[in-house]
């Protein structure tokens, strides 16, 4: 049964504005049932996406009587964009988020989160536990605090399959696809499922960006043409350096993990949490899953979608959106079947 995606404009989601700062805008979608929601979600996308990369998962949300939040997070779209890194770090942004759930909610949200979406998550959750439910990961495991501060030559050295973040955080990328409009409607096809008539990707997780392949970048398989029309005209508002700045953090990070390590060095989760793995991630394999259950008191679910890639919530979302509605079922309970 096909899934009732969003489209751009869609009515059933209203386009707002939350102001953090005099220099920080976040532009957002925000859903609400019919009748009384029962409780709200904040789903937060990832590199390089959108706040409808969730275009799936928001309608059937609705359907379960929850209000949902999806942002364009810092950088992206109609949100705001600052040129340096220093603003992307994952406690800033947590913060924005936290300020962003006291705008819409007085009550704990359901909190889900895919790529650096999924990262933030689960810092989020610790920097601010009074404002979580429960919360899940699409692709991205939790990774304690480093007590340490660990250099991206260190980092690749561990885990070779981010080969790519070294050009992400250097500035070549946002470079290469910022040369011309071709090269971003590749890019954005390209990451979208596109490839060259010989099969060639626009990027890889060897090597990010792969400029020579932008131009001949066919059509998205992940989809419509109306959505990458959106994704470009989104895209072309700042370009890819408020992406990128993401990947230039491991420095500003690395002082706020220490800093968490320290505070608490045995943390584990209290709450009802969720983690659902791609079999086919190259960058992010399921096999990072393993021993998740140690740095969890609460439940904890593990999921794996068999088949997809890194992009799961578009290329299998009846299975995301059956883990996601089984794991808040679990949660809510009686709550949520009251409500049907």
């Amino acid at each position: 049964m096909p899934v009732d995606a969003l489209v751009p404009n869609d009515p059933r989601v209203e386009e707002k504005f939350f102001t953090f700062s005099d220099d920080i805008k976040y532009h957002y979608k925000l859903a609400k049932p019919a009748g009384k929601p029962i409780a709200t979600v904040l789903l937060v996308h990832g590199f390089p996406d959108l706040g409808m990369g969730w275009r799936n998962q928001v309608p059937y949300l609705l359907s379960l009587n929850l209000q949902v939040i999806v942002p364009d997070m810092l950088g992206y779209g109609q949100t705001s964009a600052p040129a340096t890194s220093e603003e992307y770090t994952m406690k800033k942004i947590s913060a924005h988020m936290a300020g962003l759930i006291k705008e819409v909610t007085d009550q704990p949200i359901i909190l889900g989160g895919h790529d650096w979406g999924g990262f933030l998550v689960w810092r989020l959750t610790v920097y601010y536990p009074e404002l979580i439910r429960c919360v899940f990961s699409i692709c991205v495991p939790y990774w304690p605090p480093s007590p340490v501060k660990v250099s991206m030559e260190q980092f690749l050295a561990r885990s070779p399959n981010f080969q790519y973040q070294r050009q992400l955080a250097s500035g070549d990328a946002e470079k290469i696809v910022n040369k011309s409009p071709e090269n971003l409607r590749g890019f954005v096809n390209g990451m979208l499922g596109g490839t060259t008539a010989e099969g060639g990707a626009a990027f890889t997780i060897e090597v990010g960006v792969v400029e020579e392949n932008l131009p001949k970048i066919g059509s998205a398989r992940l989809a419509s043409p109306e959505i990458v029309d959106y994704y470009v005209k989104e895209f072309a508002r700042h370009g890819l350096n408020g992406p990128c700045n993401w990947y230039k953090t491991r420095d500003l990070n690395g002082d706020d993990e220490e800093q968490l390590a320290k505070e608490d060095p045995s943390f584990k989760f209290k709450l009802p949490a969720m983690l659902v793995m791609a079999e086919k991630d190259g960058a992010l394999p399921p096999r990072l899953a393993d021993g998740q259950e140690k740095f969890f008191e609460g439940p904890f679910k593990s999921e794996l979608i068999l088949g997809s890639s890194h992009w799961a919530m578009v290329q299998c979302p009846e299975e995301v959106n059956r883990h996601i509605g089984d794991f808040v079922k679990s949660v809510l309970g009686d709550e949520l079947k009251a409500s049907l």
